[in-house]
């Protein structure tokens, strides 16, 4: 397709176009997923991830910044990877990531231990106890049917509930989190935080610095 010049990924496609391409950004090589296609001059295809720095982006936005913190992530797919990732960039005390895969949790784990020698805790069912933030990135709460991702009954009174679905803004999770006391981050704030990655990374960057 000549006119094709770049693609948004979304789910369930992260992970598996990653096979695709021919170069991949640091934060696809480790998280092993990607949500941006671009094809470059000479027909190669590149691949990059935003989904976690634009959430890290929202967290601290929203004056939740994980730097320091004990976070758990609960889904390790691509967003939920891409996510994990970020976080460790940013500096956590503490990541526990939680995927009910274990060929997709050992991949990540592997992939991680590469390049960040202090230990992250995987496994197959959520801890949450003593978390500072706890991130919903599975598809659960998509659909009214849907089950809880986890519990909230191990969650500190302190302890920040995240969601990274977008519609609806308020999923029961949220919503029954916020009905407990706790302090909520919504999923819109992750997208709106890498459009701006978006315009740079398909070339719109002077566009974007022009209407700024």
């Amino acid at each position: 397709m000549g006119n094709l010049d770049g693609l948004l990924v979304t789910v369930p496609h992260k992970i598996a176009v990653c096979a695709l391409v021919d170069h991949v950004s640091p934060a696809v090589a480790v998280s092993g997923s990607a949500n941006a296609l671009r094809r470059e001059p000479d027909g190669s295809w590149s691949a990059a991830n935003f989904d976690g720095t634009g959430f890290v982006a929202g967290l601290v936005h929203r004056g939740h910044d994980p730097a320091g913190r004990t976070v758990a992530v609960v889904g390790a797919g691509g967003a939920g990877s891409a996510i994990a990732v970020a976080l460790l960039e940013a500096g956590v005390g503490g990541l526990r990531v939680c995927d009910r895969d274990p060929a997709r949790l050992a991949a990540l784990r592997d992939r991680v231990a590469e390049r960040w020698p202090r230990p992250v805790v995987f496994s197959d069912e959520p801890d949450l106890r003593g978390a500072d933030l706890v991130v919903n990135a599975t598809p659960l709460g998509l659909r009214e049917t849907d089950e809880l991702p986890f519990s909230l009954d191990d969650l500190a009174p302190h302890a920040v509930v995240a969601d990274i679905i977008m519609t609806p803004r308020d999923t029961e999770l949220l919503a029954l989190a916020a009905a407990r006391g706790h302090r909520v981050h919504h999923g819109i704030h992750m997208l709106r935080h890498q459009i701006p990655a978006y315009l740079q990374f398909f070339g719109f960057g002077d566009a974007l610095s022009a209407r700024s």
